[in-house]
């Protein structure tokens, strides 16, 4: 029986190269080697993600290393042409292969579905088997594909997305950790006031019948060894809640973090100011001793670092992955600065203000003071992780975004061969859209990426009460919109966003920055600083609406029926958008379904122009100042129940949801993967490897990542993966 094809990823996979060679020309010896050292520490911290996708991960991960390192793809195509695969076949390794390196695992980083490979599993293990790395090491490569080869392939409705109990894979929690399990921690660390960003929790069925708990943090130094920072000497140990015996201990990933602190060190040689000198110090205490206090100082750090021009964030950031929405993938990205377009971003930054204050919602519920951030664009040189972001709004951290700042980051090189589309492959438009779709959906992304990032993660307030009780507003005056009375509620001590929204809380905020985007791009004097003004501005407007709509058709992919979640927090938040702007009513927006000219399933949307203003508007306007003030109060439940309602996806009148999720999964089109380069240090140069745009030269580039300590590398990710596949046995990973 074939694969569904959302399963596997297709032989004509797009790849595209990130290249940013001018760009790190330019930069004097010192920022080459500052630069060098810091991709090499994300780099490393980058396999962490192998660890919090799929018990079987870091094994795939080292089993496809081998293979490919062993011996050019070329004379590889050879011995699996001699073991009866056809060039498809073959093709489908190469591809399978790059995917997996792509998105360090074997979930996607967008949507989080598995993949496996698009060729017969014996056929797979054949090539292995005559393979020179097979010849070199039988042992090893046999152990490795017994270890992998059943969940390499495996489609069990269980293990088809990444999620927690029985809607998915998890390697945040141990298997048998349910929700309850999750929320039971989350008030355990609110107790504690233990951030989640760098933990992750295993449970363990005592001989009486009890649940006992491990918080592991990450870090180098383990449990018991080395000097102990004081936010930490309290938090080790063994602790009693709420009948339950909770354990926090430390030295998660700690090999992979070890080189991660050994590289900051070195950059720290090469850093150009105080701020970045003691920005990396605090980094290096707090992968060292798995302190996210640090990891916080580190980062007011950084946001004082203004205008740098190699540009890094590294750490546990984004926790789109957590099925509880808190826990942070590792991240780490090194940019060099492209002067041209950052000079637009500033001019948006200096208008940044009154741009807020036109928001929609009561001016109680903004920041007291807009702090302005650095909104630079840059060219990648390095970004680990599960996938590459277009812009990044940083750090995550509700008190130092509220009283420090923020920096945005827009992705120049990422945005430029992203978002570019072929007319044949534009699905579900009008044909008298795709021209002028086509002509502007890069000029009006990098629009929408500029307010997303810098008005809409940047803006609104969070009502919160100190630890002296001292609440940041005042509650006698202040005035819930939505309800017309005084605020009642707000965020209590050691209560952030992202433990009280959680599961919500990612794809909530996603939809509040797309919608400020949205508000935001009607206006002229917005238009004009990225460069558009008369017709051309009006055609980036609408283009930028339209995107939006049809993005909410196509998130549809990224719904799972048989759970009833969504498993990509973007594409939820466009479903709701366009949810919304359907609600709206007056045919400014309609989805139909169609017979296509191949005579297969079709669909088309369509947004009436001269109704955004009309109509579009107003709609987005009501919903975004709802969006903010259950934001802003905390208002958990009403946010919930308005937020799932429009997240539903049926088969009713009139639109069909799901009829049209198989149509949309039917017509999809593969998100690119990106090649990136590498540098090495030749005598006294730091010079660029630069590799081919194809799943062979992505795989390349992969494989030269860490040249000096490859064997060690492996055996010690080899360790902490067995050390903890127990936690798996019941998913059938076998120890």
């Amino acid at each position: 029986m074939a694969v569904p094809s959302q399963y596997v990823l297709p032989n004509d996979l797009p790849v595209a190269l990130l290249d940013c060679s001018e760009a790190f020309s330019l930069l004097s010896a010192e920022e080459k080697l500052y630069a060098h050292y810091l991709s090499h520490a994300s780099f490393y911290g980058g396999l962490i993600v192998l660890f919090q996708t799929s018990p079987e991960s870091p094994a795939i991960y080292i089993l496809l290393n081998r293979l490919f390192r062993s011996q050019d793809h070329k004379e590889l195509k050879g011995v699996a042409l001699g073991q009866g695969l056809s060039d498809e076949q073959y093709q489908a390794i190469l591809v399978y292969t790059a995917g997996f390196f792509a998105n360090m695992g074997n979930y996607k980083s967008f949507g989080d579905t598995k993949f496996v490979p698009n060729v017969p599993k014996e056929k797979f293990e054949k090539v292995l088997r005559a393979s020179a790395a097979f010849a070199r090491d039988p042992d090893g490569m046999e152990s490795l594909w017994r270890t992998v080869a059943d969940r390499m392939y495996s489609l069990e409705p269980s293990e088809r997305q990444l999620g927690l109990g029985t809607n998915g894979i998890t390697t945040y929690f141990s298997a048998n950790c349910t929700m309850d399990d999750a929320e039971l921690a989350q008030r355990f660390l609110d107790s504690k006031k233990i951030s989640a960003y760098n933990t992750r929790l295993f449970k363990t069925l005592k001989d009486d019948g009890r649940s006992q708990y491990e918080v592991r943090l990450a870090s180098v130094s383990k449990e018991g060894c080395g000097s102990e920072s004081n936010d930490l000497s309290q938090i080790l140990g063994s602790f009693e809640f709420e009948g339950h015996e909770i354990q926090v201990t430390r030295g998660d990933y700690s090999p992979l973090l070890l080189r991660v602190r050994e590289n900051l060190e070195k950059a720290k040689a090469f850093a150009s100011n105080d701020n970045q000198r003691h920005m990396l110090e605090e980094y290096i205490r707090s992968f060292q001793e798995g302190s996210i206090k640090a990891h916080k100082e580190g980062s007011k750090y950084w946001v004082q670092d203004k205008g740098p021009i190699v540009e890094s964030y590294i750490g546990f950031i984004e926790s789109y992955r957590d099925p509880f929405g808190s826990r942070g993938e590792f991240e780490g990205f090194v940019a060099v600065v492209n002067k041209s377009v950052s000079a637009r971003f500033a001019q948006l930054v200096s208008a940044a203000e009154h741009l807020v204050a036109s928001l929609p919602w009561p001016a109680s519920y903004e920041k007291d003071k807009f702090l302005r951030p650095d909104f630079t664009s840059l060219d990648v040189v390095t970004f680990s992780g599960s996938g590459i972001p277009a812009g990044i709004n940083i750090p995550n951290y509700d008190d130092i975004r509220q009283t420090v700042g923020f920096k945005n980051v827009s992705l120049g090189n990422v945005l430029s061969v992203g978002s570019a589309t072929e007319r044949e492959k534009l699905t579900f438009l009008r044909e008298e859209d795709k021209d002028v779709y086509i002509k502007f959906r890069g000029p009006s992304f990098e629009v929408q990426v500029g307010l997303h990032e810098l008005l809409g993660h940047g803006s609104g307030k969070l009502f919160a009460q100190d630890e002296k009780g001292v609440l940041n507003f005042d509650k006698e005056t202040v005035i819930n919109p939505e309800t017309g009375e005084v605020v009642r509620s707000w965020y209590k001590v050691g209560e952030t966003y992202d433990s009280k929204f959680t599961t919500m809380a990612s794809s909530y905020e996603e939809c509040r920055a797309e919608c400020v985007g949205l508000y935001l791009c009607v206006n002229e004097e917005v238009m004009r600083i990225f460069g558009h003004e008369g017709q051309e501005a009006n055609d980036a407007m609408y283009v930028n609406w339209l995107n939006m709509v049809r993005a909410g058709l196509l998130g549809l992919e990224f719904y799972t029926p048989e759970t009833g979640r969504w498993r990509q927090a973007h594409m939820q938040a466009r479903f709701v958008i366009l949810r919304v702007l359907l609600e709206a009513g007056d045919n400014f927006v309609t989805v139909s379904q169609k017979v296509g000219t191949d005579g297969r399933p079709d669909a088309q949307v369509t947004l009436e122009r001269e109704k955004i203003m009309s109509v579009g508007r107003p709609a987005i306007e009501r919903f975004l100042q709802r969006l903010q003030v259950f934001k802003s109060t905390a208002d958990v439940q009403r946010a919930r129940e308005m937020y799932e309602g429009y997240s539903a996806v049926t088969d009713t009148d009139p639109y069909h949801f799901l009829t049209l999720r198989d149509t949309v999964i039917l017509r999809k089109e593969e998100r690119k993967s990106f090649v990136q380069i590498n540098t090495q240090i030749t005598g006294d140069n730091v010079d660029v490897l630069q590799y081919e745009s194809s799943p062979s030269g992505l795989i390349f580039s992969v494989l030269q990542r860490f040249p000096d300590d490859m064997q060690k590398l492996e055996n010690e990710m080899l360790e902490l993966s067995y050390a903890d596949s127990h936690y798996w046995e019941q998913q059938g990973l076998p120890r």
